[in-house]
């Protein structure tokens, strides 16, 4: 492919999106429907605002997940410090409930538009912003034209890519390369991930490390976590956390199997809640007696299972437990984040297939804070292992909390990465009148 063939593909792909915009409607419904969209708010992802837009400069920043959206709000904080607007766009029900919780007013948050050029047109046209800074690995290609023909810059930050999607991006570099040269700036979590953003056409690239080891630990309820805690009382736990299809399975077999050794209670958290009534059935199918956090239900003795079917309570969660599986390592592929388990004081399990978190895993592995599992009567055995032996698993714990402060300092050279692009913009709004956001 070359670049006369790539710019057509672009083309192709604008023209596309419009063809597909009048089945955007009924599309979004169906979403809406299954719990994906917010049936109020629908309109925000054509562009329409549901906002004022306030005077000044402001920043767009994109999170499309729960995990980027949480690495990205300690720099939206330092953002914020300096005055300039933020507006906040995520992809997800979740992340609009985590903007919420922990930014509050802080911020303006919309869903981000369909990267149709009709939606990005009208949200660029109204919000104007003076920089767009999203985060870790999307790519919208109608978006990224429109943002430079407007000349805003479009920075990526905590940036990273998969194995995957390196590769597939290199079978057609051309068209890569058309999309990755529109980054004003990339700044990385990795030197891995440098150079593969330099070798798909990004330019300057930056590394500064995982912002995710910069992030609060999630916050809890504390009246709530002492009621749990008073209801589990001298019971072992452990946790398997972010579980996707299969891996909630995994965990009920594992403590089938290890119950009588132990006695333990078995804490499970699927990374999509709306799954919890095909789940518990499954679990009343191995007869196992669930109680449920969306319920209230009373953890007793008799309580195998305590299903986390909540949004947003990750931090209750892993603060019930010192040993925690991470999900979408097992039965899935891609890993989800380990350092939110590591930053709780727990000692931390995952499958083999972790190459979306790769460095973290890496560091925890090396440091002695977690082990790679390969199948379910491993995991079995770890748990089992590791509720049996503190002093190991109290190690691990120790060497996770180690980690995680070794990891420290992305924010500040992040920060630093983005002063060409952010002391204007700092200058400028000493110079605005105040006025509030929301």
């Amino acid at each position: 492919m070359n670049s006369r063939i790539a710019r057509f593909a672009l083309s192709g792909y604008r023209m596309a999106g419009m063809a597909a915009y009048p089945f955007a409607r009924p599309y979004l419904s169906y979403r809406a429907a299954k719990g994906k969209e917010d049936k109020q708010r629908r309109l925000e992802r054509f562009g329409y605002s549901s906002a004022e837009r306030p005077r000044g400069p402001l920043v767009w920043f994109h999170a499309a997940s729960v995990g980027e959206t949480l690495a990205l709000i300690p720099l939206i904080r330092e953002i914020r410090k300096r005055d300039i607007h933020v507006l906040l766009t995520t992809g997800t029900v979740t992340s609009a409930d985590i903007s919420r919780t922990r930014l509050g007013n802080d911020v303006i948050h919309q869903y981000v538009p369909l990267d149709i050029k009709i939606c990005i047109n009208r949200f660029l046209t109204y919000w104007a912003p003076d920089a767009a800074i999203t985060a870790e690995s999307e790519i919208w290609p109608v978006t990224m034209m429109e943002l430079e023909r407007r000349h805003i810059p479009q920075i990526r930050v905590n940036a990273r890519i998969s194995d995957r999607s390196f590769d597939r991006w290199k079978r057609y570099s051309d068209f890569a390369e058309a999309l990755f040269s529109k980054l004003a700036l990339v700044v990385v979590q990795s030197d891995v991930d440098a150079e593969r953003f330099r070798d798909l056409g990004s330019w300057p690239v930056i590394t500064s490390g995982n912002l995710k080891g910069d992030t609060d630990p999630p916050p809890c309820d504390q009246a709530q976590l002492d009621i749990y805690k008073r209801e589990i009382g001298n019971r072992k736990t452990w946790a398997a956390i972010s579980t996707f299809d299969g891996e909630e399975k995994a965990a009920a077999t594992v403590h089938a199997a290890i119950k009588s050794r132990n006695g333990q209670l078995t804490i499970i958290v699927p990374r999509h809640p709306e799954r919890a009534d095909e789940i518990e059935a499954m679990l009343n199918g191995m007869n196992l007696k669930v109680a449920r956090r969306s319920r209230n239900d009373v953890i007793t003795p008799e309580t195998d299972i305590f299903l986390g079917d909540s949004i947003g309570e990750m931090g209750l969660y892993l603060r019930l437990t010192e040993l925690a599986f991470v999900g979408r390592s097992l039965m899935a592929e891609g890993g989800q984040n380990p350092l939110e388990p590591a930053m709780l004081g727990c000692a931390v399990l995952s499958g083999a297939h972790v190459q979306n978190f790769r460095e973290a895993y890496q560091k925890l592995l090396r440091s002695g804070a977690g082990r790679i599992i390969r199948d379910v009567e491993m995991l079995a055995k770890a748990v089992h292992y590791l509720l049996a032996n503190d002093n190991e698993r109290y190690k691990m714990i120790d060497a996770g909390g180690r980690v995680i402060q070794d990891m420290r300092g992305a924010l500040s050279l992040t920060l630093k990465a983005l002063e060409p692009y952010i002391n204007p913009l700092t200058v400028s709004a000493k110079l605005q009148p105040r006025s509030a956001v929301g």
